[in-house]
């Protein structure tokens, strides 16, 4: 299958749902928490690297796995993203490996 982390067409960045490892030592926490944190922390880089920040994210997907994470994860995107406030929408559904338990996928725009 195709799979790009990111594509950039114009003003706009489109981030592909990215999951919560650690690519420095390619393990998964086993906290929601943490994971979020690893999500959030690939998508500032490769944003940086495109030319973007996370301020100009404009809309967010979650996807977890399960509503019993969101009071664990939710200060964590209110740390990240509180003041940014993008279009958010959260998904509840499975993902592709068992240890994956949060999804963060993103749409940043300049202009």
């Amino acid at each position: 299958m195709g799979y790009s982390r990111a594509v950039v067409k114009g003003n706009w960045c489109f981030v592909a749902g990215t999951t919560g490892y650690d690519y420095a030592t390619m393990t998964m926490p086993e906290g929601v928490a943490e994971q979020a944190r690893n999500c959030l922390g690939t998508i500032a880089r490769v944003l940086d690297e495109a030319g973007f920040s996370m301020a100009d994210i404009v809309r967010v997907q979650y996807t977890v796995t399960d509503a019993a994470l969101i009071e664990a994860l939710a200060p964590v995107l209110g740390d990240v993203l509180g003041e940014i406030r993008p279009a958010a929408t959260m998904v509840i559904a499975g993902l592709i490996r068992p240890e994956m338990l949060v999804e963060i996928e993103v749409t940043a725009f300049k202009g």
